[in-house]
């Protein structure tokens, strides 16, 4: 298991990428994204960004996020020549929007990861025909018994499972990178839970798109 597949236990500033200092740009992230993130980093040879992540686990916690993002900002704002807030929404019900907007800082747009991963307008388009979908990500797939199985207590009752999920129809995997053993674990995560089962592969999306604007001063 690769060590940032356990991003959810702690904060991380990834130790491949250089030491902060003037001109260059933090990229504060959501645990969840950190192999993505870091992954757009590489394949551009942005020496100049810098990943720090905050705990995955917040996502079973939402109304903890706008703090946390808010703590860091504060503490590493004069350490970079810009922060750009890589979370969307993620159920702060509008919160994190307005607190970056009072700090001064960029939000990644959308609702969530799924919602950005696919696209913005792409995922609003279909949202009136799949609101009866469960996303997964790459993440999610890896992290599935942590972040999903057993949160919702189905390792200890799955009698649960038709209670929360019945008036879903099927999961969709959102692949951003082609592995066939993810593909098959996510298989097993809609066999598990009773759904059909849809992969669609959508790369990094939105994603890949604001960190690019990032990288080159393009954000506001």
């Amino acid at each position: 298991m690769d060590e940032r597949d356990n991003l959810d236990d702690q904060a991380l500033t990834e130790a491949g990428l250089p030491e902060t200092g003037q001109g260059q740009v933090l990229l504060l992230a959501c645990g969840a994204l950190a192999h993505e993130v870091l992954a757009v980093i590489r394949a551009n040879g942005w020496s100049h960004l810098v990943l720090q992540c905050l705990p995955a686990k917040l996502h079973l916690y939402p109304e903890k996020i706008t703090a946390e993002v808010a703590r860091v900002v504060a503490e590493e704002r004069d350490r970079y020549a810009a922060i750009h807030v890589l979370y969307a929404d993620c159920g702060t019900g509008g919160l994190l929007q307005e607190k970056c907007k009072e700090l001064g800082v960029s939000l990644i747009p959308g609702p969530h990861c799924y919602s950005f991963f696919e696209g913005n307008a792409v995922f609003a388009e279909r949202a009136g025909t799949e609101f009866t979908a469960f996303y997964l990500t790459d993440f999610l797939v890896r992290q599935f018994d942590a972040f999903v199985w057993k949160p919702m207590g189905f390792d200890r009752h799955p009698e649960l499972i038709g209670m929360m999920f019945g008036n879903y129809t099927k999961l969709v995997y959102q692949a951003q990178t082609d592995d066939p053993a993810l593909s098959a674990k996510a298989e097993d995560c809609a066999r598990r839970l009773g759904l059909a089962y849809e992969r669609r592969f959508t790369g990094y999306g939105d994603l890949a798109t604001f960190i690019t604007q990032a990288a080159g001063g393009q954000v506001s």
